[in-house]
């Protein structure tokens, strides 16, 4: 009986340890296939959208704004005295992956209806070296173009399209980039609409940038250039600052254009005499448990 009774605390012995270096080793895995965190400060960056997903049940709001250029010096305080466009922006996370937004920009009373996909995550121990995610939207401008002559401006004509690839990695706790091709379609580029652009189909290759300077703070850019038209190319500079909750970007930019498919067919300054200030406010709110 004793014989037994000590196998059997043997064995009691061995499944404890068994269990326990089990659990350990399934922590150790866990933490190495972790995805990497705030490979961008929100699902925003100065104007493009980025790789950083929401949660499910999350809801992320965004304020934009982009005013006058700055060349008008401190008669028009810089710009701010010439208006703003801006933009409103309401994005839900339906999973960790996938989320459906909706925007509203003021210039050409634009809407924006849009799903972000996230496909691939960068994870801490570079098995994923990177972050994937797909993007595309359908817009529709509903401006007020009365005063033209009918048959006016027809709703097949107001709508839009735009399609984007993110494809972005950590290189460090400081650098982040991020490589966007996208594509934009206008059913009818009008010359009403407040676009320079005449043709139907954009092309552009964006560029993000983020630099941290500290654990709250980072420097950020922007360039987009066009591939298959001569409008001139859109570059933004500016600083992602957490605060509170909140995500404020503060930036010079090109571009008065906060949708995507302005951001391509619209006109930009040339950098260093039409750059013009912009700022956005960013919001999560977490609604489900």
């Amino acid at each position: 009986m004793n014989t037994i009774r000590h196998i059997l605390m043997l064995l009691l012995v061995w499944f404890g340890c068994v269990k326990t270096l089990y659990a350990q080793l399934e922590r150790k895995l866990l933490e190495e296939e972790m995805e990497e965190e705030l490979i961008f400060h929100a699902p925003r960056h100065i104007n493009l959208a980025t790789v950083e997903a929401l949660e499910k049940n999350t809801l992320h709001f965004a304020i934009m704004h982009t005013f006058g250029t700055v060349d008008n010096g401190p008669r028009n305080l810089w710009g701010l005295d010439n208006g703003a466009n801006i933009l409103l922006n309401f994005e839900y996370g339906l999973t960790d992956r996938f989320s459906l937004g909706l925007s509203r920009q003021s210039m050409d009373k634009f809407y924006n209806l849009y799903f972000r996909h996230h496909v691939l995550r960068q994870t801490q121990n570079n098995r994923m070296p990177f972050s994937l995610s797909l993007m595309a939207g359908m817009g529709l401008n509903t401006s007020d173009y009365d005063f033209l002559p009918d048959p006016g401006v027809q709703l097949q004509e107001r709508f839009s399209y735009v399609a984007q690839v993110m494809v972005a990695r950590k290189f460090s706790e400081k650098l982040s980039l991020q490589l966007s091709p996208m594509w934009v379609y206008f059913n009818s580029p009008l010359p009403v609409y407040q676009i320079e652009g005449t043709q139907k189909s954009y092309l552009a290759l964006g560029l993000s940038s983020k630099y941290k300077m500290t654990g709250k703070t980072s420097l950020t850019g922007q360039w987009i250039p066009n591939l298959n038209n001569g409008l001139t190319n859109n570059v933004g500079l500016g600083i992602d600052v957490e605060a509170g909750g909140h995500v404020f970007q503060m930036y010079f930019v090109t571009s008065p254009a906060l949708s995507d498919q302005y951001l391509l067919a619209g006109g930009n300054g040339r950098v260093g005499e039409k750059f013009r200030l912009g700022f956005n406010v960013n919001r999560l709110f977490h609604m489900g448990r």
